[in-house]
């Protein structure tokens, strides 16, 4: 453990290179850098930064899949101050566009691939950024000197990660240094089993750099001074080859797990390495929690419920929690993990006796700085220091929490958050269509899948696939419908606003949750 807390990248770079220098710090297919040579290629990179006139307070982009080169270039403009803003690369480009226009990025990077998705998006900017391609980036880098530069503070930004909006748009939550690196120490001082890393382990990067899930894990890796091995995005037999590469910890939603598990080669690779296996954005069933324990005999499971509101994980379901004969904690989020307070409120805000439902509230030095240019939306959500998450869950005399619903309408499906309201948006162009609801339903690999219900138009008739093809070309795929509903009327209140609860209500009978 470090006799001081380091808040920053730039005192953890500097760090693990003095400690450890030869340990490898990022790892990609047939590529690796050590802690040492990480330390001298940063400064180049923000030495690139700068002469591209980008320093202290601008942002930057990332348009690609998992890459080493992005987590270099993450770490090394955090170290002086430039936030990186990772955009999702399954979005369409009036996506991108609209996320490069709010964040006023100066540079767009992109990893391979990823230059003609990019020109459509900047061909929508009235002041497109710049972008450069991996290759040429690389040599930038290269010809460029490790030069001196002013550090960032604990309470600068470093990266801005984008959510989807209820309102149709998506905002930019704004997370410092010491966001990112404040819970470390208090999970240490607790001295719990998972929260202390060998310097020997490695921890597999898989789920998309844009969500907090896939780009924390690099933080947890620097911050924690072992291997990050990172793949381009998630795939069984790449899981299944980092475990033959010695990951000994990885992230993954139980939809990603059952593939690995039930994959045909689980039976001959060799996972005795693994010591956790965290997974999050849905609870384990139990069957699933059976097979994998037999599958991965000698992991702890860890259940993880954050949001990127709050630099990711603040409640944890620990190892001796879950009971493959099931129990009933197996069905909580867990509590709250050190350093981090959690509470249920009322509509008038004060706590709630224990076992009644109301918002789900988190106080902790993770808690974003704000959302972007949006001061009102920052004021709701933070208040007095409380993140508010929009959950509605219960709270045991323990302080296990059980999520009950969204308070608001957000649609879990494979981990990606989808709102409704943006999905409504893009389908109301269709001729066809009069009226729309976006639901979520059950789904067994997916958790959620997105539902559209539709009241045609006087004489129009709704053509399921027409709708469905017309989504595809305007959002990211996995916020298009997977089934539409046609109805001749849409359910609503006195005040006429649409029962989305009425329209959810077949779909999950006799379901303990409104959740999957």
């Amino acid at each position: 453990m470090e006799a001081t807390q380091k808040l920053t990248f730039d005192e953890l770079i500097q760090h693990w290179a003095v400690e450890r220098p030869d340990n490898v710090a990022l790892e990609q297919d047939d590529e690796a850098l050590t802690f040492a040579e990480l330390e001298v290629r940063s400064r180049k990179i923000v030495s690139m930064l700068a002469s591209r006139g980008v320093g202290k307070g601008d942002r930057i982009a990332w348009l690609g899949k998992n890459s080493r080169h992005y987590f270099e270039l993450f770490y090394s403009a955090a170290r002086a101050g430039v936030v990186m803003v990772p955009i999702g690369w399954r979005l369409a480009a009036p996506e991108i566009a609209y996320i490069l226009g709010d964040t006023g990025a100066k540079l767009v990077l992109l990893g391979e691939g990823f230059g003609e998705l990019a020109g459509k998006a900047c061909k929508q900017m009235e002041s497109p950024p710049d972008i450069l391609s991996t290759g040429d980036a690389l040599r930038e880098i290269e010809n460029s000197s490790a030069g001196a530069f002013a550090p960032a503070g604990p309470d600068d930004p470093a990266l801005q990660l984008y959510t989807s909006g209820t309102t149709g748009n998506p905002k930019g939550a704004v997370l410092t240094n010491r966001n990112l690196f404040a819970l470390r120490m208090p999970s240490q001082e607790a001295d719990q089993p998972w929260s202390h890393f060998d310097e020997d382990e490695a921890i597999l990067v898989c789920m998309p750099c844009a969500h907090i899930g896939g780009t924390g894990l690099g933080i947890m890796a620097m911050g924690s001074g072992i291997r990050a091995i990172v793949q381009e995005e998630f795939t069984p037999d790449g899981v299944l080859d980092a475990f033959e590469q010695g990951i000994t910890r990885l992230f993954i939603v139980p939809a990603a797990l059952q593939m690995v598990v039930q994959h045909p080669r689980a039976k001959t690779t060799d996972m005795s390495g693994v010591k956790y296996v965290l997974y999050g954005a849905a609870p384990i069933p139990l069957d699933l929690l059976r097979e994998a324990v037999r599958t991965i005999p000698d992991a702890g499971f860890l259940q993880c419920y954050g949001m990127t509101e709050t630099t990711g994980t603040i409640a944890v379901l620990p190892p001796e929690d879950h009971d493959l004969a099931g129990n009933q904690r197996m069905k909580s989020a867990g509590k709250a993990v050190p350093g981090v307070e959690l509470k249920v409120v009322g509509e008038d805000g004060r706590e709630l006796p224990r076992g009644e439902v109301g918002e789900l509230i988190c106080k902790s030095p993770s808690n974003m700085a704000c959302y972007w240019n949006l001061p009102d939306a920052t004021q709701s959500s933070l208040k007095d220091g409380w993140m508010h998450t929009g959950d509605a869950a219960l709270m045991d005399e323990d302080g296990y929490v059980y999520i009950q619903d969204r308070m608001k309408d957000m649609i879990i499906s494979g981990g990606e958050n989808v709102y409704p309201a943006q999905v409504e948006s893009a389908i109301y162009g269709h001729p066809a269509v009069g009226e729309v609801a976006v639901i979520g339903v059950p789904d067994d690999t997916w958790g959620e899948a997105v539902k559209a219900c539709i009241v045609a138009k006087a004489g129009q008739e709704v053509d399921a696939d027409s709708v469905i093809e017309w989504t595809k070309e305007r959002l990211a795929g996995f916020k298009v419908p997977k089934s539409i509903d046609v109805l001749e009327v849409m359910p609503r209140n006195a005040s006429g606003k649409i029962l989305r609860k009425d329209l959810r209500a077949p779909y999950w009978e006799g379901r303990e949750r409104q959740v999957n």
